[in-house]
């Protein structure tokens, strides 16, 4: 971390000497020197860090020496942060006063002074800076006595390559799997008997949840039971949590109960008589009355129900007195080969596995069977082709180390020393969620980029360089259970307990796992060297931070249990965190307002406030927040506004907001300087219930014309009430090649008429790289022009929604990439035939596979000729709902071979 840390520093200082020459401003006299000795210092020191964070396992002073060295890189990064946000405050300024002069001074950064009134004075600047200087200067001193050897950092600053492997095959496990599906399935036990436990115990890593998991999905298994409920248990044990969770599977929802003897009672009734199978994974609890008051309420089910604990102790299995318990063991050698091999020669010829195999059953024999350290080190040979480097992990000296035989796998450690130390990086900040903690990747890499650990020398985006290091993670084993979209790319994912054990063995007390026990917080002295921090509130409490004890910390989570939350945030606590780079209070239903104080967070990247169901304003002062990457108020449904100074925030890249009735109503004028943005789920050009004056402030579309970095997927609402097709125009909307998705959303307008409307639609042609598009509550009996003459050809998904006055379909079987087409609610529409599938392509539709017609009450006819050309041959599914006067579907499409999935719903007489 020391590393990656370090690189920061020096970019930041390269950029900041950089601007400071660019804009002609001179330093404080003798800070440029200072600066220039420090870099220098810094790149010597940087040399023999990686030697360091090897050696710092096994000897102490070295760790120290790292510790300290870590430490004074913060505080560096802190001061380079202020100087940073005082220089670009004054650009701002000056934006916002044009006909200010230019002229060079003698401070760290441009006039006027008053920039800098709410950072630090300038002076402090240098004197902060000459002070660092001293300590880096000492410390780099003390590294002589440790004979460290330097690393030419380049190399180590190289992106590996790793293709995605399949690890999800298990291996040796046969044996095991048919114990426990003969204890689950067996009849030899009655409910007479109490409950039927049956515990898997091991050493993490050894597979007892995948092992759980086998049984639960097995298809016998399935059939057995008539209820399978999965509760991933991990520490600390409560006893409420777990039973609404179990409620919650029983439901299928969530639940807002409670109380325990409410929710003992719906458990209850839900599993009377029934024969259940629970699963409780990953035990920690020895406290058996606690598991008393959980065991209690699962009595009333039916005969033969059985309960499955995966636990690392035998002795929570005996306290839970378990019908049956199951001690897993590591991996045979064969199969530990066998999977290694599996992962570790995925790709490679047949010739380099032959030399490089009798190796390979080395290394995986050193696993000593534990299937998640077979893993880590198969994903990490798969990189590797030379038999030299092979040779050099086998005879690694980090296989002798005896700190890791008790807690942690050794190829954990040599996955983990062959990254790149940005990557380093990023898996160590992963120490800062709580156990089992489910995370999701986009916020991952958003918070990474809050952190500075994504900063992109190519020019490329640091989103895109986010997404290629967790894949690079994810390959290694270092994350699991991954949730995936139907696209196939990953959404979320889990740590292994082994793995978050073995990062926050590497962040030492940096990151921090907190529960809300109040008194301990404000007690608890090592939280002033803690960096990252994460709150788990298991139930409503005070804020329990005292002033002092997280002056340092760097990132703030704040994880609810359910519908738990803290009591609203005193202002004075805000003024604690002044170091903050990210702060996420999703879920607290206690804000309504935030303090005015957070816009002295001067460091502040990413601030999620999503999920505040009763939050209702933003202090202007965020609009101070400089600095800011990230601002999340997504399902926040009282707020319907942003502040007005909106527009200052020039670095915002992602403002996720919930536009419309259930949520914000408008934008504030100003939104179009944020060039920075790539993510805005809505632009909102008119809140249509807003007075005059209030009207007057809000962003008009012609806003979006220098928006052009924007990507994703994009709604325009309120069209209906732009009275100007150049204003549209001006929108610029076939400028805007990054969006993948847009839903142009009109209204029915008073002060627009439809000729309007449609020339509105005709001056917001999007871009021909669109893949999916939207068209809601168009008015007009005429498509726009671009939809006639079809443009978009990359369209793969297209929805037609409430377009009330069009009488024909446009010739969407122009399309060559369409694959889903849902046309609802165009009710003059009478016929569909030639037109919809258009003329000029030798196949109409050629790759449509979903097609669905809904709330068309008064389509008469639909033709489908082929007239010598193909038509929809890919299509797999059709589905007609509410369209009582359509007399048939057209033949064509009934006799297909295999036929097409054909859903006829609500009054449809063929």
């Amino acid at each position: 971390m020391a590393d990656a840390l370090l690189s920061i520093v020096l970019d930041r200082l390269a950029s900041l000497i950089q601007q400071q020459f660019h804009h002609e401003v001179c330093l404080v006299v003798g800070v440029k020197r200072e600066i220039q000795s420090l870099t220098n210092t810094l790149q010597i020191v940087r040399a023999v860090v990686a030697d360091a964070e090897k050696r710092q396992v096994n000897e102490e002073p070295v760790k120290v020496w790292l510790e300290r060295l870590k430490d004074i890189a913060y505080q560096m990064d802190d001061v380079l942060d202020e100087w940073s946000t005082a220089f670009l405050k004054s650009q701002i300024e000056r934006v916002e006063s044009p006909s200010m002069p230019k002229k060079k001074v003698s401070s760290c950064i441009p006039s006027p002074c008053i920039c800098f009134k709410r950072v630090a004075r300038r002076r402090d600047i240098a004197l902060k800076i000459k002070g660092i200087k001293q300590e880096v200067d000492d410390i780099a001193n003390e590294r002589n006595q440790f004979d460290f050897k330097s690393t030419n950092n380049e190399e180590l600053q190289r992106i590996i390559t790793i293709s995605a492997v399949d690890t999800t095959e298990v291996y040796g496990r046969d044996r095991d799997e048919g114990i426990i599906l003969r204890q689950l399935l067996g009849t030899s036990c009655e409910q007479s008997l109490g409950l039927y436990t049956i515990s898997v115990f091991g050493m993490g890593g050894i597979g007892k949840t995948t092992l759980a998991q086998l049984a639960f999905n097995h298809y016998d298994v399935k059939a057995h039971f008539e209820i399978r409920i999965w509760v991933c248990v991990s520490d600390p044990f409560v006893p409420i949590r777990i039973l609404r969770a179990i409620l919650e599977a029983l439901q299928g929802q969530s639940s807002d109960l409670h109380d325990p003897e409410a929710l003992q009672q719906k458990i209850q009734k839900s599993i009377y008589g029934k024969k259940f199978l629970l699963v409780l994974d990953d035990v920690w609890t020895e406290d058996y009355q606690l598991w008393e008051q959980l065991k209690n309420c699962l009595k009333c089910g039916g005969g033969g129900s059985r309960i499955l604990v995966t636990t690392h102790n035998e002795s929570v299995a005996r306290m839970m007195r378990s019908t049956y318990m199951h001690s897993l063991g590591s991996l045979p050698l064969e199969q530990s080969q066998a999977l290694f091999s599996q992962i570790a020669f995925c790709g490679k010829s047949t010739d380099k596995i032959e030399e490089l195999e009798e190796i390979g059953k080395k290394i995986a024999d050193k696993c000593k069977g534990l299937p998640l350290a077979v893993k880590a080190l198969g994903s990490l040979m798969q990189s590797k082709n030379n038999k030299e480097d092979w040779e050099n992990v086998l005879n690694s000296k980090m296989w002798e180390l005896d700190v890791f035989e008790k807690k942690l796998s050794p190829a954990l450690l040599l996955s983990y020393y062959d990254l790149p130390p940005p990557i380093k990086q990023c898996f160590s900040y992963c120490a800062v969620f709580p156990k089992d903690h489910s995370i999701e990747r986009d916020d991952l890499i958003k918070l990474w980029m809050a952190q500075s650990y994504l900063n992109s020398k190519a020019g490329r985006e640091m989103e895109t360089v986010g997404r290629e290091y967790f894949e690079n993670l994810a390959a290694r084993s270092f994350f699991q259970d991954f949730e995936k979209d139907d696209k196939g790319n990953i959404v979320r994912c889990k740590m292994h307990d082994i793995v978050h054990d073995f990062a926050q063995f590497l962040t030492h007390n940096e990151c921090l796992n907190l529960e809300d026990d109040s008194e301990n917080l404000k007690t608890n002295l090592y939280l002033q060297k803690g960096r990252h921090a994460s709150l788990m509130v298991h139930g409503s409490t005070k804020f329990p931070f005292s002033d002092n004890n997280v002056r340092n910390l760097r990132t703030l989570l704040v994880v609810f249990d359910d519908r738990y939350r803290i009591d609203p945030f005193p202002p004075y606590s805000f003024q604690q965190f002044k170091y903050l780079r990210a702060m996420d209070l999703r879920g607290n239903d206690s804000i309504v307002e935030l303090p005015r104080e957070v816009g002295e967070f001067v460091h502040l990247r990413y601030l999620n406030l999503s999920y505040c169901r009763r939050l209702e304003t933003l202090p202007e002062t965020i609009s101070e927040l400089w600095n800011l990457q990230t601002l999340n108020v997504c399902c926040s449904l009282r707020l319907k506004k942003l502040p007005q100074g909106m527009g200052n925030l020039v670095n915002l890249r992602h403002l996720l907001i919930s536009g419309g009735i259930y949520g914000v109503r408008s934008l504030p004028k100003g939104v179009g300087r944020l060039t920075s943005l790539r993510t805005l789920p809505a632009f909102i050009v008119c809140d249509e219930d807003a007075s005059d004056e209030v009207a007057s402030d809000v962003c008009e579309i012609e806003e979006m014309r220098k928006l052009n970095e924007l990507r994703g997927e994009l709604e325009i609402k309120g069209l209906s009430s732009v009275e100007d097709a150049g204003e549209a125009e001006k929108a610029e909307l076939k400028n805007k090649k990054h969006l993948h998705g847009l839903t142009l959303s009109f209204k029915p307008w008073k002060k627009q008429t439809m000729m309007m409307m449609k020339e509105v639609a005709d001056a917001l042609q999007p871009h021909p790289n669109l893949k999916s598009l939207c068209i809601a509550s168009y008015q007009v009996r005429e498509w726009p022009k671009w939809m006639i003459e079809p443009s978009l050809l990359q369209l793969t998904h297209l929805h037609l929604s409430s377009c009330i006055e069009c009488q024909c379909l446009p010739p969407l079987g122009e399309l060559p990439l369409l694959e889903s087409l849902k046309i609802y609610c165009i009710p003059e529409v009478k016929y569909v035939g030639g037109e919809f599938l258009g003329s000029s392509s030798a196949i109409a539709f050629p790759r449509l596979k979903h097609l669905s017609f809904k709330i068309m009450s008064k389509w008469e006819n639909w033709e489908v000729k082929e007239e010598g050309r193909k038509v929809m041959p890919c299509l797999l599914s059709l589905e007609i709902t509410r369209s009582p006067k359509l007399a048939a579907v057209p033949n064509l499409l009934l006799q297909r071979k295999p036929p097409i999935k054909l859903l006829l719903k609500g009054r449809w007489a063929p």
